[in-house]
């Protein structure tokens, strides 16, 4: 078969073959009367075997390694070809989640995507100055797509550079929410935890949906930054005297609160987000009854029962200085001091 032929049916070039056989990768084995090429069937399989290897992503050099070295082993070629085809899949990728990230800015001249592009850069470079300059001048240059903002908030390990992330994600409102409540259910405990951060400083209905929601995370991490977010939002709340929606969302948060005192989380700001919700009644019983139940029935630990003793403080109510004036008998010496002392402080503050 002449090679105008061949070309014809396999596809392949009369170029490409007259290439293949300058290489000697290909040759054709025979030669008509008048000198021009001739391939055979076994030429023509082998053209077919060139084809399908580059097709694969290997190089004329390694084809006809392939081909014709004996002890040629495929294996490690084959696991070369993965990882190269990753490396080419992760610049793609990253390249193609830019490209729409600029889109979804809608710039409209080329000044503003030069903008966006060195934002983006500056985003991701190793020096948090520059990724913190990027995330303070969010919106002011240009708009960087929150999807970018949120990828960096959620990423961020930097304390400065994070605090500005949180304040550029919050800018954004509740465009941000479903990009962070997707961070909520990361298998990372750090992510996650950067997540609900974030979510508590948008002032949104959608984001208080969230906290709620992380309340009931097997995360106490996610957990307690909700509470404290959703507890300060519910005594700002009662400030106002607005009724039944504030003392419902103090009735959830104390339960989680009161656990954070228990474990030793965060129990300072715990106890003083319990003392800020306690300036109602109807909430200071509550908490304290919930602080009470919780030295009754354990925990067994003493540091636990201390702190407990001491969240009642500031808990106004006939239900907290009970509490207290039973614990000044407690067994445990500094348990039963504290909350003597405690009861001299409210009696001196309150003698009626």
């Amino acid at each position: 078969m002449l090679i105008g032929d061949v070309a014809r049916r396999s596809g392949v070039s009369a170029r490409m073959l007259r290439h293949y056989d300058s290489l000697g990768l290909v040759r054709p084995t025979g030669r008509t009367g008048s000198g021009y090429r001739e391939y055979s069937g076994e030429d023509i399989r082998r053209i077919f075997h060139v084809e399908s290897l580059r097709s694969l992503g290997l190089s004329l050099r390694e084809v006809a390694r392939a081909l014709d070295d004996p002890g040629f082993r495929p294996s490690e070629l084959v696991d070369d070809l993965v990882r190269q085809t990753q490396e080419r899949i992760a610049v793609e990728t990253a390249l193609l989640t830019r490209l729409r990230r600029i889109g979804a800015a809608e710039p409209a001249e080329w000044e503003d995507v030069l903008q966006i592009v060195a934002l983006l850069h500056a985003l991701g470079s190793e020096n948090p100055a520059s990724r913190q300059r990027a995330a303070l001048s969010s919106g002011e240059e240009a708009a960087v797509p929150v999807e970018a903002l949120v990828e960096a908030a959620l990423h961020e390990e930097d304390p400065s550079v994070a605090g500005a992330l949180r304040w550029a994600v919050a800018q954004s409102g509740e465009a941000a929410l479903e990009l962070l409540a997707e961070g909520l259910a990361s298998p990372v405990a750090e992510v996650r935890e950067r997540a609900v951060r974030s979510i508590a400083e948008i002032p949104h209905e959608r984001a208080v949906v969230l906290l709620e929601g992380a309340l009931r995370s097997p995360d106490s991490m996610v957990r307690g930054h909700a509470a404290l977010t959703l507890g300060a939002q519910a005594a700002q709340a009662a400030q106002g005297a607005e009724g039944e929606h504030e003392e419902r969302g103090a009735a959830d948060v104390v339960p989680a609160l009161v656990e954070m005192i228990v474990e030793g989380r965060n129990d300072v700001d715990a106890a003083d987000a319990l003392s800020a919700l306690a300036r109602r009644p109807a909430s200071a019983d509550r908490i304290a009854t919930a602080l009470v139940g919780r030295l009754t029935d354990g925990p067994d630990d003493l540091p636990a029962r201390r702190r407990l003793t001491q969240a009642l403080a500031d808990i106004p109510g006939v239900t907290a200085a009970r509490a207290l004036a039973e614990l000044a008998h407690d067994e445990d010496r500094a348990v039963a001091l504290t909350a003597a002392y405690l009861l001299t402080l409210r009696e001196a503050r309150d003698p009626d």
